[in-house]
């Protein structure tokens, strides 16, 4: 693990590249990494994350700058400007549902193949999808996610890269920390080694390569 700027953190990003953002309506995400994508204007990013939060807040700021080609997202409904790229056929997006999605990033993260689910069966969501009998039961086979980067939020964060989140603040952070190339890593408080009891660890060092140090 390393520790570096906000800004050498996403110099290390190229256009084009798939990145997982943690949060949910923007608790729990990465703000400072989001507002230097927008700074370095990266662009053509297929993004996999939550929801699209609202306008000039959390992914909502990547919207705005039209820095998003493709959206992989459980919601879209509070950002009018993602529905406006998307029937302009600027962005393309891939409304999964939120318990599917979050299991997808976990079997990326696991090194599996995917997962199988009933949710959409019988509806448009099975369109183009494998389906298997189990038990008698129709599942869909919804196939894992992973990416080359995630930009993670955390409200503790030790010397060493070890996470703890606070609340509802954890969210989808933990699960896309263990689904990236490369995990970078912003924290409420970076502390010594030990203030972490190692029974509050969600997310342990070996899975962060970059920490973002606070001004």
């Amino acid at each position: 693990m390393k520790t570096v700027s906000a800004e050498d953190a996403i110099a290390m990003i190229p256009n084009g590249a798939t990145i997982m953002v943690g949060g949910f309506m923007g608790v729990g995400t990465p703000e400072r990494l989001l507002d230097e994508l927008v700074r370095q204007r990266k662009s053509e990013l297929t993004l996999i994350c939550n929801d699209a939060t609202v306008p000039g807040r959390g992914i909502g700021k990547l919207i705005d700058a039209a820095l998003v080609s493709t959206m992989t997202a459980s919601h879209i409904g509070l950002n009018p400007k993602v529905q406006e790229q998307m029937m302009a056929k600027r962005i393309a997006v891939d409304l999964v549902p939120q318990g599917t999605l979050v299991e997808r990033i976990r079997a990326g993260g696991c090194g599996l193949g995917g997962v199988l689910t009933p949710t959409g069966t019988g509806t448009i969501v099975e369109e183009g999808k494998q389906q298997i009998r189990v038990d008698g039961k129709t599942f869909l086979l919804e196939t894992a996610l992973r990416s080359d980067f995630a930009l993670i939020h955390a409200f503790l964060a030790d010397y060493l890269g070890n996470l703890s989140y606070v609340l509802t603040a954890r969210n989808f952070n933990p699960v896309m920390a263990m689904a990236a190339d490369t995990v970078i890593v912003t924290a409420e408080h970076i502390v010594p080694v030990g203030v972490i009891a190692p029974d509050h660890v969600v997310t342990p060092a070996p899975l962060v390569d970059y920490l973002v140090a606070n001004r």
